[in-house]
């Protein structure tokens, strides 16, 4: 099933591979951000199926966008997917704490990886 994704991370190299990556692996629509800011005004535009958080946004904090998410749209949060470059165990006490969908490596990222974790857009 097709479905519209939003990146949000201020790495732009990473940005460019993620959006080849996961178009290819056929996901509709890859769209991306860098700051909270312009993320939350693509996501207010596009709702879209899944949005995977960075944890670090230059002098932002990733989970400081899913808290405004979640306030903003009831249930949201279960869109969301963290990624990084550090381990989740890392996360773990702020992953559990937004209710977000899970955590991927940035490694470890696929179509694959972010279905199963949202089994709904298979």
């Amino acid at each position: 099933m097709p479905y519209r994704c939003v990146v949000v991370d201020d790495n732009d190299r990473f940005v460019q591979v993620a959006q080849r990556l996961l178009e290819v692996d056929g996901v509709l629509a890859v769209q991306t951000a860098a700051d909270i800011r312009s993320a939350l005004a693509l996501i207010d535009a596009e709702l879209p199926e899944v949005v995977l958080i960075d944890v670090s946004l230059g002098a932002e904090s990733g989970f400081d966008l899913v808290r405004i998410l979640s306030e903003r749209i009831d249930g949201f949060s279960r869109r969301i997917v963290i990624i990084s470059t550090r381990a989740e165990e890392d996360y773990e006490d702020l992953i559990r704490e937004t209710a977000v969908a899970g955590f991927v490596s940035k490694s470890e990222l696929s179509v694959d990886a972010i279905q199963r974790l949202l089994p709904q857009l298979a």
